[in-house]
């Protein structure tokens, strides 16, 4: 009866896993209208060109992030995982919105 149940348990958790990504993907195509994108920000693929809305739709909010105002761009690196004293695993560099490269370690 023991191992039923927890079965039981283990299903109930798979489908609310499983239901809320189909309520993210749905929420996702109806604001990007476009398949391709949707994919990579459920597979969380950072590329070059992605908005800041859309790496924070497939990442969530930087642990930390770093400004830099400069006279003709606004530069940020937004930090991931952090793994140390001001080490992270992962760096998003945007500049005036747009992902222009990252560095992953590990």
């Amino acid at each position: 009866m023991e191992a039923v149940v927890g079965l039981l348990v283990i299903a109930g958790i798979i489908a609310a896993v499983w239901g809320a990504r189909a309520l993210k993907r749905k929420r996702l195509l109806e604001k990007y209208r476009d398949e391709a994108v949707v994919d990579r920000l459920m597979r969380k693929i950072i590329w070059q060109g992605e908005t800041q809305e859309q790496l924070l739709d497939s990442l969530g909010r930087p642990v930390a992030v770093d400004n830099k105002v400069l006279k003709t761009k606004t530069k940020e690196v937004w930090k991931y995982n952090r793994t140390g004293t001001n080490r992270y695993a992962l760096r998003i560099t945007v500049e005036n919105g747009i992902v222009v490269g990252w560095d992953k370690k590990g």
